[in-house]
This record gives structure tokens, sequence and C-alpha cells, in this order.
């Protein structure tokens, strides 16, 4: 049961997020939107329910299946990115790094606290 708690949790903040961008027509995926709402959530929270973390942890075992759609809608609409090929390695590559360092920048800070925290205790 805890689990289905955990994804009803997950789908309605997708929703907010689809309603947001219904609303307001924002050029941004409504999971993109849902996701940055949930984790405002979860920070002025301060913790994630265990019904949360175990949906999302059984999410993490499927994740390749999760981004498989968007990988074969891109093989089939290849020919629409001809021209722009130099643009789209660039996203990427600019987005990767962008991406990693964010990743880094986060665990610092999340490390550095801990490290407060236990110091503290």
């Amino acid at each position: 049961m805890s689990m289905l708690r955990g994804f009803l949790i997950l789908v309605v903040f997708f929703l907010f997020g689809e309603a947001l961008r219904a609303l307001f027509l924002l050029p941004v995926s409504g999971g993109v939107l849902g996701m940055i709402l949930m984790t405002l959530s979860l920070m002025l929270r301060g913790r994630v329910s265990d019904d949360l973390a175990s949906a999302s942890q059984a999410l993490i075992s499927v994740l390749v299946l999760l981004i498989m759609p968007g990988v074969v809608g891109v093989f089939f609409l290849a020919s629409q990115f001809s021209g722009q090929w130099l643009a789209v390695s660039v996203a990427l590559l600019l987005g990767t790094f962008l991406s990693v360092l964010t990743t880094l920048l986060v665990m610092k800070t999340v490390l550095r606290q801990s490290l407060r925290r236990r110091s503290n205790d």
C-alpha cells in the first residue's frame, strides 16, 4: 500500500506540473515542472516520506524504459535535424557538462552540511 501512495504522490506532482504548463503556456514539460514542485516541497518538509522513497526506488530500476520513448522519437525524426547537428551536439555537450557540474555542487553542499551536523551532535 505504501508504494501505491508513493506513486500517487508522483502522479499528483506530475499533474500539477501539467496544469501549470497548460495554464501559463510554458514551453517546459509538465514532468519537469512537477519535479521542480516536488523538489521545492521536499526541501520545505526537510525529508522524504517512506512511501515516496519506495516508489522512487522502484522507478529507478526501470529508468531505461522511461528514457527509451524519447530516444526512439529522435531516431524517427533524425531527418529533421539534418542541418542542425552542430547545434544539437553543442546542446548535448553543454547540457551534460552543466548537469555534472550541478550534481557536483549539490553533493559538495550536502556533504558540507552533513559534516556540520555531525560535528554539532
